[in-house]
């Protein structure tokens, strides 16, 4: 854990700006999840546990964390971004369910293939990619089946 905030330290040191107290409390708990989050769930956890972190003090640290390449945006959803720690985290990809929101990740060498031969047609150098397939996980999948809903496969 402590590796987060010794980068985010620099990172702050670097450009002049102050560390704070609550800037180290944001990032120890989104990387004591290591999970999926938006702004309010963040608060949430945070507030159940104690902390008197305001939310705008998290938004205000979002951007902050997000330059120090900590975490990423990786949708948006019922009007809130979602982030997810990305440090010292390899790459991947997220299976997401319409239904129950339910966030499988993953990863297939097919996808680097893929970029090789992207990369070659187009004389494009790829830096990085994001997928983001949404769908319905089995149990949902299943569940609509048995309540008669017509469960639709077309492409």
């Amino acid at each position: 854990m402590g590796e987060e905030i010794d980068l985010f330290r620099a990172f702050i040191s670097k450009r002049g700006l102050r560390n704070t107290p609550e800037r180290e409390e944001i990032i120890r708990e989104i990387f004591s999840c290591n999970d999926h989050f938006d702004v309010d769930e963040l608060y949430l956890r945070m507030r159940n546990k104690g902390s008197r972190i305001s939310k705008a003090s998290i938004y205000r640290n979002i951007p902050l964390i997000m330059q120090c390449n900590l975490i990423r945006e990786v949708w948006h959803e019922d009007g809130h971004m979602h982030y997810e720690p990305i440090y010292g985290q390899g790459h991947h990809c997220h299976l997401r369910c319409l239904k129950c929101g339910t966030v499988i990740e993953f990863y297939d060498e097919e996808l680097g293939k893929v970029e090789k031969r992207l990369e070659r047609k187009f004389d494009f150098e790829i830096i990085e990619h994001r997928l983001d397939v949404t769908g319905h996980c089995s149990e949902c999948r299943d569940n609509r089946t048995r309540r008669g809903e017509h469960v639709s496969h077309d492409k």
